[in-house]
């Protein structure tokens, strides 16, 4: 588990803007990014109890925080959750582009939908959010952008054209972003998890745990949190020249 380690918190002040933030991966960033000083706002697709929960913690850490219920994929509502953001904490420093989901299968049986599914909560989000907070940003002269790519969206993965078509295309969202507005101070960079110990992982079945294991160097899933303690480097000025790239997070599996 992430411990502060001193007094000093490196986000102090600064609020940042997560997707999808309510469990798993995302809600490891939004802890991480509190005990850090952030302020955080956050979204996921309903104001569920575990959504509430997480803000509570979250709120409990000193810091503001509030979750918004937004469909990720929905271009107008991603502009008015950004609207609402500014006007309840002043500004936006930090965009972490996180929800995503999977819909797996082969691609000779995988229909439309699957496909479409995918492309939209996972990288047609990322360019929602994006496109939302960077007027913000370019006012500010300074902001941070960090999206959940994956190691799938570098090297393939049978039976997830879909899910590593939308991350590759994150990767190539996050560098173009990187070129575009490096000029007005802004720095846009993706992380690429590899297997990591989710709900969603947890949800395989053993065999296919045991497989993934057996190919990582370090025998071992990666945790949430130390996905999370890489996106806050990048978020963080501790990374101020770093722009345009992908941080693979997979115990060398890559």
């Amino acid at each position: 588990m992430y411990a502060h380690s001193n007094t000093i918190m490196i986000l102090q002040g600064k609020t940042a803007l997560i997707t999808g933030a309510g469990r798993g991966i995302g809600r490891a960033i939004a802890l991480c990014f509190a005990r850090e000083g952030c302020n955080v706002a956050f979204t996921d697709l309903e104001l569920s109890d575990q959504v509430r929960a997480t803000e509570s913690e979250l709120l409990a850490l000193g810091i503001q925080a509030k979750a918004y219920a937004a469909d990720a994929a929905h271009f107008n509502a991603a502009q008015t959750i950004v609207e609402q953001v500014q006007a309840d904490f002043g500004t936006i420093d930090i965009l972490v582009n996180n929800a995503g989901i999977t819909r797996d299968g082969l691609l000779l049986r995988m229909n439309e939908q699957q496909w479409d599914d995918v492309i939209s909560v996972n990288l047609k989000s990322a360019f929602n959010y994006t496109h939302a907070v960077i007027p913000i940003m370019m006012r500010a002269r300074r902001g941070s952008i960090i999206s959940i790519a994956s190691v799938v969206g570098l090297a393939g993965n049978p039976g997830q054209a879909n899910y590593a078509a939308s991350k590759a295309g994150i990767i190539a969202l996050m560098k173009s972003i990187a070129k575009e507005l490096g000029p007005r101070g802004l720095r846009a960079n993706a992380v690429a998890p590899g297997y990591i110990d989710t709900d969603m992982t947890q949800a395989l079945p053993q065999q296919v745990r045991d497989s993934f294991i057996e190919r990582i160097p370090m025998h071992r899933a990666g945790t949430t949190d130390e996905v999370a303690q890489a996106v806050l480097f990048l978020a963080s000025d501790m990374s101020s020249y770093i722009s345009g790239q992908v941080l693979a997070i997979d115990g060398a599996m890559n």
